[in-house]
């Protein structure tokens, strides 16, 4: 029986796991090669979106377990010298939570020159950060926005902050963060908008995405007899629009893109449950509380907070991440038989 270190079976020299090839990259035993980081900064959230937390928000997290802006700006450091990591994307929870944002931002940018820091949030204040962020080294945004209608945003959110996301879109295009590229989670309440939504991100000159609604709510409602799925979204779309599918450079986009109506725009849909794309996901993650997680939905996760506080070098940290990737599961599962959803939603383990 081989030592296991920290939930992970290793070799008897070198802490290596076994069967791992001796590689710096974040490689797993599916031949997968993560490069595209993703960091929580939080739990806390201006919005409850139904998808994602329960009414009351999450339980906080106590302010000495999240990893502070010295902390994450290492993480990044040993991801990208050691790693291979080639981007960054911060999420929470929503980043704009973090009052010191711009601070890790500017942290990261120092630690990781010439790498691309992108933020995904729902906008809210945006409007009176975008360019403090531009100037710290944030490069693109991703905003969280599911339907115009301000009825319906108010139902699906639980608060009427819909102008404020809008504001925060036309400030990041304002700002540079070029393209702005808009996530729209499909519902029910809201397909019979997707045509308003597509039209609208048109006329603003910013990208759109539809994603298929993942079972990572907190509340467990989600029930796959009763999602939006990305062929019904497109015959929707197919009745205002003329969508002609265009070709996937990157296998490990998860987006599906179709030019409109002949011209430059396009729009994305991420089939994520009907259409996964496991076998080419390249990513890693960090949660706000610093443990590595392979998978969204893998409830698996590895600390490299503790390891960080007591100060072990960077290879040490490199090698812990190594092993938690080596062991990331082959694919979501959601089709299978006994699937059983993560325990925790996805505000609380970062988009």
């Amino acid at each position: 029986m081989p030592p296991v270190g920290l939930g992970i079976p290793v070799s008897r020299s070198g802490g290596v796991p076994i069967g791992r090839p001796l590689v710096p990259e974040l490689v797993d035993r599916f031949g997968r090669v993560a490069k595209d980081l993703r960091i929580s900064l939080t739990e806390k959230c201006s919005l409850r979106c139904t998808y994602c937390m329960p009414e009351e928000g999450l339980a906080a997290i106590p302010a000495d377990h999240l990893l502070t802006a010295e902390e994450i700006s290492r993480l990044v450091r040993v991801a990208v010298r050691s790693l291979g990591i080639r981007e960054v994307r911060f999420t929470g929870g929503e980043p704009l939570m973090r009052v010191d944002l711009e601070r890790i931002i500017a942290s990261c940018a120092v630690s990781a020159p010439g790498v691309p820091f992108a933020l995904t949030t729902n906008g809210i204040g945006l409007e009176h950060r975008a360019r403090g962020l531009v100037e710290a080294g944030l490069t693109r945004v991703n905003i969280s926005l599911d339907t115009l209608d301000r009825e319906a945003f108010g139902a699906l959110t639980r608060r009427d902050r819909l102008p404020a996301v809008l504001a925060g879109i036309r400030a990041a295009a304002a700002s540079g963060l070029t393209p702005v590229k808009v996530n729209a989670v499909l519902m029910p309440g809201t397909l019979n908008g997707a045509g308003n939504l597509l039209q609208w991100c048109i006329d603003e000159g910013v990208e759109l995405r539809f994603i298929e609604q993942m079972p990572l709510d907190a509340d467990r409602d989600w029930a796959r007899n009763q999602m939006v799925t990305a062929r019904r979204l497109r015959k929707t779309l197919a009745d205002r629009f003329d969508l002609k599918e265009t070709n996937r450079n990157d296998p490990s986009d998860p987006a599906e893109k179709w030019t409109v109506n002949g011209g430059d725009s396009t729009v994305g849909i991420i089939a994520a449950v009907t259409r996964p794309f496991c076998s080419d996901c390249d990513r890693t993650r960090i949660t706000a509380e610093g443990t590595v997680r392979s998978c969204l939905f893998s409830d698996r996760e590895v600390d490299l907070r503790g390891p960080l506080r007591i100060g072990v070098d960077d290879e040490e940290l490199a090698s812990l991440w190594r092993g938690a990737m080596w062991d990331k599961p082959p694919g979501h599962g959601i089709s299978a038989d006994g699937f059983v959803p993560p325990d925790r939603s996805m505000g609380a383990i970062g988009g």
